[in-house]
């Protein structure tokens, strides 16, 4: 659920005039914005709809699909939390249910009723279809040599270490879906390099397989091209890798990735509909989703009517994670939906290669909910992991942030795109929440003042060499999405001194841009853990806020945390730590339930 608010006075725009009994209670104490309210009395009024009760559960079913579920799960409305002194006195779940059941809203079909969840009619419908679709693609099996797939895998993945990848690449030859999940490092990549390759060995007569790389973001995109080229990279002297042919390697390294809008392709008539659909499929044989945590109901919806029923689909990620910014946890209910069915298409990688010993015993402890085993890797000492306990933080945070920024303004200063973004790589601050004293806004502005003193400039330009760019909108027009990322630095070459340009990397490389062309944007010296996903960086400093925080949960403290290759450090107190770790970040869904039954 998201945060409460509290109403700065009568006049506040989240307070709804002219309404009373439980919507007013629920609006008056944060819990309903006036945009809840509103839209509950304008189903009354299209359907006739009087029960007060009904209209409160309408509101609570916009309050949900706005912090992120899908539906209204009536029995935990009471586990809402409420402003200090505030009383609410919820309807008692059965009448409650009854009523809604037998309502005018559920009856018109504005709203669904279904498992004891309450809908809006738009989401039930993508549920379903995501379910049907998903069952429709369990009813066959591709053809495949099977001789030729152990082959292959068996050169591929020869080297130890490799049987869980091997055994998950087995799996999604033999299956049109597969749902490849593991943490950060468990080789999920090395698995994804390997399957396409034993694919493109076993294609009958040498036909060409035609591959979609894709994520939900530009960021996530791009790294997902990377780790692939990685992946088929020779390998060291001493590495273990998978053996590719030189012919492998070359095919691999040449795929490109993009985001699942780019690979769609927006209708431009349309704000929720793409231009690839059930009347005009996409032409691949295999569609790879990255990042697929950071997937939405409504984005998965709109993937699995495009990609063909013969179509292999690969949906990667990390059900531990944050789930999408809009409706729904999509891999989260596949994983738990599927999870002891025998025919369950889950493939989980386990083994972490990623970050050392200590990162990977604290990301441990915090998918497990164990509170006192976290504090006690946090209270170790170890270098790999920090845990900085002081009141004010700043001279930690100012030692942490600084020396990257100088590093990133350096190389802007010298036109130097490739060493600016690099540098950006090396450190990443990242916070909660958007405002406050743990915000991004407060902290970007206090490492932006300890720039300005050290280099002497007062940074009075909007976009200061070496100014890190976060955008924060879509722009379809100019091929910029939101969460791509880049760096403002000077244009060497041009002739004109101090004309600096952004410098952002994309699934093609480097694009220079002028910074009048960009449109949304915010300083990035700090980002939220949200925006964080889907990213790798050197070193993470995570900035815990209080216990009483509403964002601070186990998969908020997880996704920062394993973002990081080779340090964190962890700035909290102790019951901000034990509060993250014990509190989930639970989403009403009907999926998991549905894919069970």
């Amino acid at each position: 659920m998201s945060e409460l608010w509290e109403p700065a006075d009568t006049f506040d725009a989240r307070l709804a005039l002219s309404v009373d009994g439980r919507l007013h209670t629920a609006n008056e104490a944060g819990v309903l914005t006036s945009a809840d309210v509103h839209v509950a009395r304008t189903l009354a009024q299209l359907t006739g709809e009087t029960d007060e009760d009904v209209l409160l559960a309408a509101a609570l079913t916009v309050r949900a699909v706005r912090a992120g579920s899908v539906c209204l799960d009536l029995a935990t409305v009471g586990d809402i939390p409420l402003p200090e002194g505030a009383e609410i006195a919820w309807p008692e779940t059965a009448d409650w249910a009854a009523a809604v059941a037998d309502s005018r809203l559920v009856a018109a079909g504005v709203l669904r009723w279904e498992h004891d969840l309450l809908y809006l009619d738009r989401y039930h419908e993508q549920e379903s279809q995501v379910l049907d679709d998903l069952v429709e693609r369990t009813r066959s099996q591709p053809a495949y040599d099977d001789a030729r797939i152990t082959a292959a895998l068996d050169r591929i993945l020869a080297a130890p270490g490799f049987a869980e990848q091997a055994e998950a690449c087995a799996r999604a030859a033999r299956q049109w879906t597969t749902v490849l999940t593991g943490g950060p490092g468990t080789g999920k990549t090395t698995a994804v390099a390997a399957l396409l390759a034993t694919l493109r060995d076993a294609q009958p007569d040498g036909a060409p397989l035609r591959v979609a790389l894709t994520a939900p973001t530009g960021k996530a995109s791009a790294r997902l091209r990377e780790s692939v080229r990685d992946a088929a990279a020779p390998p060291r002297p001493d590495a273990v890798a998978p053996e590719f042919s030189d012919d492998e390697r070359a095919w691999l390294s040449g795929l490109e990735a993009m985001t699942l809008h780019r690979l769609l392709r927006r209708d431009p008539g349309n704000t929720t509909r793409f231009r690839h659909h059930r009347g005009n499929r996409l032409p691949h044989d295999v569609v790879v989703v990255d990042e697929t945590s950071m997937v939405s109901l409504t984005m998965m919806a709109r993937l699995l009517e495009a990609v063909r029923p013969d179509c292999r689909l690969v949906l990667v990620g990390d059900p531990d994670q944050l789930a999408s910014v809009e409706a729904g946890a999509v891999l989260g209910d596949l994983v738990e939906g599927y999870s002891g069915r025998d025919d369950s298409p889950v493939a989980a990688l386990s083994t972490t290669h990623r970050f050392g010993e200590h990162i990977g015993a604290l990301a441990t402890a915090l998918r497990d909910g164990d509170a006192d085993a976290a504090l006690a890797v946090l209270a170790a000492g170890h270098d790999e992991v920090v845990w900085v306990r002081e009141e004010d933080p700043s001279v930690v945070v100012r030692n942490a942030t600084l020396p990257a920024a100088l590093a990133v303004r350096s190389a802007a200063e010298r036109g130097d795109a490739e060493g600016a973004l690099a540098a950006l790589d090396r450190h990443r601050l990242l916070c909660a929440h958007r405002d406050g004293p743990f915000g991004v806004r407060h902290w970007n502005r206090r490492v932006e003042s300890w720039l300005a003193a050290e280099t002497g400039d007062p940074l009075y330009e909007r976009y200061y060499l070496g100014r890190p760019l976060l955008v924060t909108a879509n722009d379809y027009a100019l091929g910029v999405l939101n969460g791509d990322t880049g760096v403002v630095v000077a244009a060497s070459g041009s002739g004109v001194d101090g004309v600096g340009r952004v410098a952002m990397r994309d699934t093609d490389g480097l694009r220079f841009l002028a910074p009048s062309r960009l449109g949304e944007v915010d300083t990035m010296h700090a980002m939220t853990i949200h925006k964080s996903q889907g990213s790798q960086v050197d070193e993470v400093t995570v900035l815990l806020p209080d216990e009483e925080s509403r964002l601070l949960t186990r998969e908020l403290f997880y996704t920062a945390v394993t973002r990081a290759r080779h340090r964190v450090r962890v700035v909290g107190a102790e019951s901000a730590v034990r509060a993250a770790v014990e509190r989930q970040a639970r989403r009403a869904s009907g999926l998991a339930a549905r894919l069970r039954g």
